[in-house]
């Protein structure tokens, strides 16, 4: 079984960390703050993601983060919700712009999410890691995170888990 890493931005940390826990084929989500290099190399909220490309293409998931965060949105809060996936090679950078590229077709408005290369990463504190699956009732999740699982149940129910 290959296993391949990606990072994933754009809101929340809880909230994206909570949808590709739901994916069938990602063996780990790392929650914490990434950051690339100049001009992005702050920390931002993110996932570091390990997946099986056999169960589930890297194309599926970024038109997941594409659908679950606000991927066209460039409100003042991208500083610390920064939208990207941050690769880990060349190939994966190509492959990651040709699909935004492609995926535009399906959004009314530009997409603001960027490829960057992955240049570091530090973990949430452990009171916070798996934060939905730790308090699936709290009115953060209900209000945030289920709507968030119920587009992935709807769009990409092949690849859930929680169908």
């Amino acid at each position: 079984m290959t296993q391949v890493k990606v990072g994933f931005g754009g809101g929340c940390h809880w909230c994206t960390e909570a949808v590709f826990q739901s994916l069938r084929g990602v063996g780990n989500v790392a929650q914490g703050f990434i950051k690339s290099l100049a001009p992005h190399d702050s920390f931002s909220e993110a996932v570091v993601v390990t997946f099986d490309p056999e169960v589930i293409p890297l194309d599926v998931l970024i038109d997941v983060h594409l659908r679950t965060h606000a991927s066209t949105s460039q409100h003042k809060m991208r500083g610390k919700y920064r939208s990207a996936v941050y690769v880990y090679s060349g190939e994966q950078a190509d492959t990651v712009q040709r699909h935004i590229k492609d995926a535009q077709s399906d959004f009314d408005k530009p997409l603001v999410t960027m490829t960057l290369p992955f240049d570091g990463f530090k973990p949430s504190p452990e009171p916070f890691q798996r934060y939905y699956e730790t308090n699936p009732e709290k009115p953060f999740c209900t209000t945030y995170i289920d709507p968030k699982l119920s587009v992935i149940r709807q769009q990409f129910g092949h690849y859930s888990v929680r169908c």
